[in-house]
């Protein structure tokens, strides 16, 4: 009887390790999206895993919906798009730029990430008053020009990639603006996040997990 029992426990207790095992792969396997959305359309990003703080700081602020009616503020054509200002909900033109939650984040460089189309980065101060090289706690730009920004690299924490929606940064890139790079009219954004299993954003956008790259013919959709 004690043998028959003690076959019994174990069974279950390795049924209950792959579970356990089956529960945490699942987690594992999940991802969520960022989807910002513009008048010009909406653009799609993908979060690293690899730049943690990053990656977390910007899912709390859009949870909280810290970027909403935010605009991008400044915008070059050749070169990159950037938001996530909250000065920037303000009537004074002259602040934009210079507000965030109130912190700023250690720089997080991964060779693995460069400044290439699309690409999501964090702004920062100049290495003057800033030689740590910490990022804006939400200030952010997308890199707009096709051939990337790579001078940037290393200097500069990339966190994120465009998956859908170049040409919204391209036509946001172009829109007229004023001296200082900012647009004549506001270009507003709303920061929505989607939930998606890994496998789903793969099969959908051409995103590989592996080597972080997205089908040429699918990002410019």
């Amino acid at each position: 009887m004690k043998k028959i029992v003690s076959a019994i426990l174990l069974i279950v207790g390795i049924h209950l390790s792959h579970s356990s095992s089956a529960t945490s792969f699942k987690k594992v396997e999940k991802d969520t999206l960022v989807v910002i959305g513009t008048a010009f359309g909406e653009i799609t990003v993908i979060l690293f895993q690899e730049t943690p703080e990053h990656r977390k700081n910007f899912l709390k602020l859009a949870n909280e919906k810290f970027f909403d009616s935010t605009t991008f503020h400044r915008i070059i054509k050749g070169f990159m798009i950037q938001g996530g200002d909250p000065n920037s909900k303000d009537s004074i033109p002259y602040n934009d730029g210079q507000g965030g939650p109130g912190y700023t984040i250690p720089g997080e460089f991964n060779p693995a990430f460069t400044h290439i189309q699309g690409a999501m980065a964090a702004a920062r101060m100049g290495d003057q008053v800033n030689p740590e090289k910490r990022s804006s706690g939400s200030q952010f730009y997308l890199v707009e020009n096709p051939t990337g920004t790579t001078f940037l690299d290393r200097n500069y924490s990339v966190f994120g990639q465009t998956i859908k929606g170049i040409n919204v940064i391209q036509t946001i890139a172009e829109q007229p603006k004023a001296p200082g790079d900012r647009p004549l009219k506001d270009i507003k954004m709303w920061v929505k996040l989607v939930p998606m299993k890994k496998e789903k954003v793969t099969e959908t956008y051409g995103y590989d997990y592996v080597t972080h790259s997205v089908k040429p013919e699918l990002i410019k959709k």
